[in-house]
């Protein structure tokens, strides 16, 4: 059955066609469009402007805080100050305690009367130095007992001049001091070659049985010597080693077959090296500041004396006038006593007053300069010579010496007979200066040597060889070669192309800049310094007026150093740790070649003063920030300290220090930007002691007042000393 379907094709046809838009539809279109983006333009400004205000709002109103806690801060400086400088007393008093201590050594050293001479008196080093000079034929073992009282004499006169402030110490008594070392170090050396030249006369008498050769071994806690005398000749004997040890040398056939003796003078320390000048950069600054508070100190003294005077004649007149009733004369004698003793009273206080001031203005001087970085780099250095402010010599001075072996002693009729030489002991040239009698090349190889290093001397990298230009004076690290080192066995291995005095140097900077540190109290003025570096963690303990190694650790491994356990003062420990190669404390050159976090010096002293200030109560430790701010400004860790307080995530407050404002930061160690905004409900301070007294307990801040003055200055001088604050 078919269906017809029938479709209406107009109707399909305009169906299918789109409806036009007319041109005023089109403009309403625009119209709305325009209206709707003028909208959202107005709303987008309103909302702008909103937040703006907002914003300004916000800004305003901490403006408005920080220039109310400003003038806070201004209101109470000169209170905070105050009680600042009362605080800071304690390193005036300690510096008196000091030269107290230095004048009572003086007093001791005069009652004692052991015979050895008072260092800082010339007359009496020159008596000792030329009675010594006259002694003749003393042994080795005779002379390295007498070296223990020469050493103890140059120790002395070091630390005269490190420990005395400069404004102390005159130029005079510096080259006094000076010359007094040089001449003594020389006349160490000079008896340490007559007394082996005296042994070896002997040679022949204390030749070993099995090789016919002398071999000596003379060990002390000072010096070591190794002699072995050449007396058979034996052109097949190159190869020496002494008895008991693998230190020796492979010496060429010319000195196999010649009447030699060869000499290690291994001396425990460095008489070699030129003594560093005595640096008094600010010592006219010192001087000066000095002069004008001691003038302070004559005016009043003078204004005193004048008061005292016109009261005593006054009161003279008035006596005069009634001199004729006795009674009362006698009254008004007794006022006058009366009123004199408490104007002198008065004065002695005024006097001590303004010399403790001059003693806390040099202090500040003296602890300024610990912390004050040289303008001009050092000399300029040859590719060959040593820089002896980049580098340190370790383990002492091994003088290595070719000696011609003197006439030896002959048995006559029971005599001993022995030819003295007039030149006395003569150094064998090595290479001869003339070879032309030689027939080979080769003839005069590099001698090789092998050393063992001193057993209490860290090195972090294999040691570098070098050895002494007398010519020049000064280290070279050119004429040796295929040097190697067996950390293990502790020994050095090289080739030397002539001999001379070598001895073993390191980066001084091996350890700067510190990855992080931390100073933590343990007891009662007491605490603990932890400097962590790239290669070791020094913890060092301060109490009182001393310092000790607490431990050391190396690759997360404890070393044992001979110096744990010993309590030293600050100044003799520091030489003591950078001897055994231990250096964590920057000089004022060192900028020049380590990467450093400079800070402006007077920021770094008043930060370090009042860490001390703090330091038996409150912790201080490294913080990342302090990186980020600028050079006029520090950042650090603090936290208080209680004894019963064993948690693993310590609370710590973050604390910005400008010299001469303190606040808590906003951020934590842990933030992801820096920022120096203000933390909650909290206030600026014109001190870091200020600062924490708003969030510490009462028993702390009793604690801090009573700490004892010389436990403050020696956690001053080892914070001054490492610099923290600009070499981590």
């Amino acid at each position: 059955m078919l269906i017809a379907v029938f479709y209406d094709v107009d109707f399909v046809k305009s169906g299918s066609k789109k409806k036009k838009v007319t041109k005023a539809e089109r403009l309403k279109l625009l119209q709305e469009e325009e209206e709707r983006r003028l909208k959202e333009e107005e709303e987008a400004r309103l909302k702008y402007e909103k937040e703006e205000m907002e914003r300004l709002e916000i800004q305003r109103i901490e403006k408005e805080k920080w220039n109310r806690l400003e003038a806070k801060d201004l209101e109470r400086r000169n209170e905070e100050l105050e009680e600042l400088y009362l605080l800071e007393r304690c390193f005036p008093e300690a510096e008196k305690l000091k030269q107290e201590t230095r004048r009572l050594s003086q007093w001791k050293h005069y009652i004692q009367c052991d015979g050895s001479p008072d260092p800082s008196i010339a007359q009496e080093m020159n008596t000792f130095i030329s009675l010594w000079k006259e002694k003749t034929n003393e042994t080795f073992e005779e002379v390295i007992e007498k070296s223990k009282v020469v050493l103890n004499l140059i120790e002395k006169l070091k630390f005269i001049l490190l420990e005395t402030p400069p404004c102390d110490l005159q130029d005079k008594n510096i080259i006094q001091y000076q010359e007094s070392i040089l001449q003594l170090q020389e006349l160490l050396h000079l008896k340490f070659n007559v007394a082996t030249e005296i042994l070896l006369r002997q040679a022949s008498t204390l030749a070993d049985l099995d090789s016919g050769n002398m071999e000596k071994v003379i060990k002390d806690e000072n010096v070591t010597l190794y002699v072995w005398a050449n007396l058979k000749k034996n052109p097949r004997h190159r190869s020496v080693r002494f008895s008991e040890t693998q230190i020796g040398f492979e010496i060429p056939r010319i000195l196999a077959t010649s009447d030699i003796a060869v000499r290690l003078l291994h001396s425990h320390y460095d008489h070699v090296s030129a003594l560093h000048p005595v640096s008094t950069p600010s010592k006219e600054h010192t001087s000066s500041v000095t002069e004008l508070v001691k003038d302070d100190v004559e005016n009043v003294e003078k204004a005193i004396s004048k008061e005292v005077e016109e009261e005593s004649k006054q009161q003279e007149k008035q006596s005069h006038l009634i001199q004729e009733e006795k009674l009362k004369v006698e009254e008004e004698q007794d006022d006058i006593e009366v009123k004199m003793s408490s104007a002198e009273e008065e004065s002695e206080a005024i006097k001590c007053e303004l010399e403790m001031k001059v003693l806390s203005e040099t202090v500040s001087a003296a602890q300024l300069l610990l912390v004050e970085n040289s303008s001009e780099k050092p000399d300029f250095f040859e590719n060959d010579m040593v820089d002896l402010f980049q580098f340190t010599t370790l383990g002492g001075v091994y003088h290595l010496d070719i000696l011609e072996l003197p006439p030896q002693c002959k048995p006559v009729k029971g005599w001993m007979i022995v030819e003295i030489l007039k030149e006395g002991l003569q150094k064998y040239t090595y290479p001869p200066e003339t070879t032309e009698d030689f027939e080979t090349e080769n003839a005069f190889p590099p001698i090789e040597v092998t050393l063992e290093v001193h057993e209490n001397v860290i090195f972090f990298e294999n040691p570098m060889v070098v050895r002494w230009d007398a010519e020049g004076k000064h280290w070279r690290t050119d004429g040796i070669s295929n040097v190697s080192y067996k950390p293990k066995e502790r020994l050095v291995t090289f080739s030397l192309d002539t001999f001379g005095p070598v001895t073993l140097i390191q980066d001084a900077h091996i350890n700067m800049p510190y990855q992080s540190w931390e100073l933590r109290p343990l007891d009662v003025n007491k605490v603990l310094l932890t400097v962590t570096t790239v290669f070791t963690e020094i913890q060092i303990q301060i109490k009182e007026n001393l310092c000790m190694l607490s431990s050391v650790k190396l690759k997360d491994k404890k070393h044992i150093s001979i110096l744990e356990g010993t309590w030293m003062t600050p100044i003799p420990f520091i030489i003591a740790l950078k001897e055994a190669g231990l250096n964590i404390f920057p000089t004022r050159y060192s900028h020049f070649y380590v990467v450093i976090n400079n800070k402006v010096p007077l920021v770094e002293v008043k930060a370090y003063r009042q860490m001390a200030l703090l330091s038996s109560t409150f912790a201080f430790g490294w913080s990342k920030w302090n990186l980020l701010c600028n050079s006029t400004k520090v950042v650090f860790k603090v936290r208080e300290h209680l004894p019963e307080e064993c948690t693993e995530n310590p609370n710590w407050a973050l604390l910005m220090f400008s010299g001469d404002r303190a606040q808590r930061l906003k951020i934590k160690e842990e933030s992801e930007a820096f920022s120096e905004a203000l933390k909650e409900e909290t206030e600026f301070h014109s001190t870091l002691y200020h600062m924490v007294r708003d969030f510490a307990s009462k028993e702390a801040m009793e604690k801090v007042r009573s700490s004892n003055c010389q436990f403050v200055n020696s956690v001053c001088h080892m914070l001054l000393s490492t610099r923290l604050l600009s070499y981590s």
